[in-house]
């Protein structure tokens, strides 16, 4: 009697992000590739290489330069450019401000929702214009983000004896100002958990490009509600991200190739099938 191998889909996994991302050690065979989408240009050429054989790439969601506010990021190129690129997941890094007390500056949360306040975005790659993908989709938003990414994620946090927050609710507010007091007391009576300006719409893009798509949000600051301690400022922002940045790499370096050991064959055909069944 013979026995067949089950062969596991092989991943290739896309991380948005900004500082420190850009660290040339992360990938090994590193190169730069410049790219373009029927949706435009994405923020920057994409940082292709693997960490540990697993082929990634890297996409700074600003620019490298930081150059990009965040209503005028192109977010269809950048989810397309990585769609393009073959890849099958995208895992996100973003610095956020907390809206809850137990969540203090240098908390890793990974999200499991969101609410959307922005206003000015494309939120959909299905917009009737030339070139574009054709038809109109409506996309279910439950779950948000990717079960099975997100628990490889806790566990990997977990193996390394990292401490991470098991999910949370991000407001996505449309920047590049950061909220006034009643507006922050507004989101954190809506049971928001952290506020940030970019998950919106890369999540929604993420869902109708058919890609498995998680957060690592990094709480940088208490945002305004707090009546004490350090409000929060680009200044106070850049200077918690700076110091806690390191464990964002740890976690990739760790995750990235206990993605590759997990079978994601079921998960992604699923999440096409979603993006597929969507369209009309």
């Amino acid at each position: 009697m013979s026995c067949k191998a089950t062969i596991k889909l092989a991943i290739k996994i896309g991380i948005i992000g900004g500082s420190g991302l850009d660290n040339p050690e992360i990938l090994k065979n590193r190169a730069e590739k410049e790219v373009t989408t029927p949706y435009g240009n994405p923020s920057d050429k994409l940082i292709v290489g693997d960490i540990e054989g697993v082929p990634v790439a890297i996409l700074a969601r600003h620019g490298r330069k930081h150059d990009i506010m965040p209503s005028n990021v192109n977010y269809r190129a950048n989810i397309m450019a990585l769609k393009q690129e073959g890849c099958t997941h995208i895992i996100a890094t973003n610095a956020c401000g907390s809206l809850q007390e137990d969540i203090p500056p240098g908390t890793l949360v990974i999200i499991d929702n969101f609410i959307d306040r922005t206003h000015k975005r494309s939120q959909t790659f299905y917009d009737g214009e030339l070139n574009h993908l054709k038809g109109i989709c409506h996309m279910p938003m439950e779950p948000a983000l990717c079960h099975h990414t997100r628990e490889v994620i806790l566990k990997t946090a977990k193996d390394i004896d990292l401490e991470v927050r098991d999910g949370g609710t991000v407001v996505v507010i449309e920047g590049p100002r950061f909220s006034s007091k009643a507006e922050s007391n507004l989101f954190r009576s809506w049971g928001g958990h952290v506020i940030g300006m970019t998950s919106v719409p890369e999540i929604v893009l993420a869902k109708e490009a058919g890609l498995c798509y998680a957060v690592i949000a990094m709480a940088t600051d208490y945002d305004c509600w707090r009546n004490e301690g350090e409000k929060v400022s680009h200044k106070y922002v850049l200077s918690v991200f700076q110091k806690n940045v390191e464990k964002v790499i740890k976690l990739i370096l760790a995750l990235v190739p206990n993605m590759a050991k997990e079978d994601w064959t079921k998960t992604i055909e699923n999440t096409q099938a979603v993006a597929k069944e969507s369209v009309y």
